[in-house]
């Protein structure tokens, strides 16, 4: 992205950056799709996020971009062929960084769905997605292809496909892809940014004063429309225009383990012996994870949110249930995470959505308040969609032109080969790929062939935090560990046996002295052990 964030925000205060057609507020993947939509429209954009790029729901959700085969279930038709459609785009334009994936959808003696029922689901979501990829393994395979999996009432499996990705890093190539298409439009995204409080003139919203966490420093622009893309967190804004609460903040956690302890290389879909609710035993970035449990969420919204004591047993019967031969306990587990998504809430306070919160819609809602745009809910899958209504809203006080209906590519096609990247390991390129685009030249002419050696069990290499801390508006040590890479969840104890060697990295890149490094680890492994440990 080449985010020089301290140029950036000087820039604001220039007189040719004071007035811009969009600022969207929130720096997840709905703001950041809106900002790939405004570049393409060829509008004046700004992007602002109060924390990282991602910090919030976009970086700790189930990594999954599908297509919603419970909402199929429900009946919701459309939602599930929106959702099909954008995965199939998303696994086009984006090999490497989203993957087609098996998934197994458990099937036990006494259980509801049973084979047929669930059969005939699966060939209608194949068919709105346009492949045939379902099938039925019996017990024997199952078996083979789960080790140790219960065969207590173990009937065997109904397959199918849908796809997984690293959502932080979702989020980074979007809006490397806005930056990109509208370099010369003048589309800005900072992070660390706050939108204190929204401007008004002449009964309209006008514009926003935003201010620097950091420094402090604030700054008053102007704009055509302001777009509310801050997710869980929407109502607060729009309340400063209307009174209504609409976003229902529910929470879900999950629990990652090595995957030597539970190795599983597909998606092992279970129904919950509590509730049989429908959990995910999946392979991610190396290791495997369990998720996701489904509540409300009634904590401060400003403090990270975290797994409880409860989920972390609920998750860990899930486990037990399906695997008891592998023993898995607490101290098995590497990290948890635990995102907050924002589920527009039911009308009716009465029906039994507003009491079961698996039972919420998915769908997103826009609503248009006098120049604010707030745009809310909806699933990973769908941010493009999500992205033009949101701009669709904000029509009547922009003047959009340039656009080209048949170019609507999130992400331009990679003109560097695989071969190119690392000849003798072609799935590393790929991923590399994926995650920097055609980035990766510059990537491997700048990174020391040093720094090219795996990291542990992963799949990073320090090449690749240097290249993050050098060009992706890392200000804190958390957003390298946390978002832009994933090995604070990866390795044990958050990767403390990195720090010697991202010390030096940070010092090279920004200047980080001593007593700067300091903080920055204390700050990190605070936080590591506050929201993405174990409960204290």
């Amino acid at each position: 992205m080449n985010l020089d964030r301290e140029t950036l925000w000087q820039e604001l205060s220039g007189p040719d950056k004071r007035h811009w057609d969009i600022i969207i507020v929130g720096g997840g993947i709905t703001g950041a799709g809106v900002l790939r939509e405004a570049a393409r429209r060829g509008l004046k954009a700004l992007l602002v996020e109060q924390r990282d790029f991602g910090w919030g729901t976009s970086s700790r959700s189930s990594k999954m971009v599908h297509g919603g085969l419970r909402y199929l279930a429900q009946g919701d038709l459309k939602l599930t062929r929106h959702s099909l459609q954008e995965r199939e785009r998303l696994l086009q334009e984006a090999p490497g960084l989203v993957e087609r994936m098996g998934y197994y959808m458990m099937l036990r003696k006494g259980q509801f769905p049973g084979r047929w029922a669930m059969s005939l689901v699966l060939k209608i979501y194949d068919f709105i997605a346009g492949i045939k990829d379902n099938r039925y393994y019996d017990k024997e395979t199952v078996s083979g292809l789960f080790p140790g999996i219960n065969q207590n009432g173990l009937r065997g499996a109904c397959y199918y496909t849908d796809a997984v990705t690293d959502d932080a890093r979702l989020v980074v190539r979007v809006l490397q892809e806005a930056l990109n298409a509208g370099s010369q439009a003048g589309v800005r995204a900072l992070n660390y940014v706050k939108a204190k409080s929204l401007l008004r003139s002449d009964g309209k919203i006008s514009g926003l004063v935003l201010e620097d966490t950091d420094s402090g420093e604030s700054v008053e622009l102007q704009a055509s429309v302001v777009i509310n893309a801050t997710g869980t967190w929407a109502d607060r804004l729009r309340n400063e225009v209307n009174p209504e609460q609409r976003v229902r903040p529910l929470r879900g956690s999950h629990l990652v383990i090595p995957h030597h302890r539970l190795p599983v290389n597909a998606v092992a879909t279970v129904m919950h012996p509590r509730d049989k609710r429908p959990v995910f035993i999946f392979p991610w970035e190396g290791a495997t994870v369990v998720g996701t449990t489904d509540l409300d969420h009634g904590q401060d919204l400003d403090v990270e949110s975290s797994i409880t004591r409860e989920e972390v047993d609920y998750l860990l019967q899930l486990v037990d249930s399906q695997f008891p031969d592998h023993a898995i306990i607490e101290t098995d587990v590497i990290a948890t995470y635990s995102g907050v998504r924002p589920v527009i809430a039911s009308d009716k306070a009465s029906s039994s959505a507003s009491k079961m919160p698996s039972k919420e819609r998915r769908d997103h809602a826009v609503w248009a308040d006098s120049g604010l745009v707030t745009v809310s809910g909806g699933k990973l899958t769908t941010f493009r969609l999500i992205a033009e209504d949101a701009l669709k809203a904000a029509e009547p006080w922009l003047r959009i032109s340039n656009v080209d209906v048949e170019d609507n590519a999130v992400f331009r096609t990679a003109q560097t080969h695989p071969a190119q990247v690392f000849a003798d390991d072609i799935p590393r390129a790929k991923r590399l790929l994926g995650r920097l685009g055609d980035d990766c030249v510059r990537f491997f002419s700048e990174a020391n062939p040093c720094e090219h050696q795996r990291i542990a069990s992963t799949d990073y290499c320090l090449a690749e935090c240097r290249w993050s801390v050098r060009n992706e508006s890392v200000q804190h040590l958390d957003d390298l560990l946390l978002r832009r890479t994933r090995l604070g969840l990866l390795l044990k104890n958050g990767g403390v046996e990195l720090f010697d060697k991202l010390r030096e990295m940070f010092r090279d890149e920004l200047g980080w002295n001593t007593q700067k490094w300091q903080s920055e680890q204390e700050r990190y492994q605070q936080i590591w052990c506050s929201y993405y440990s174990l409960p204290q």
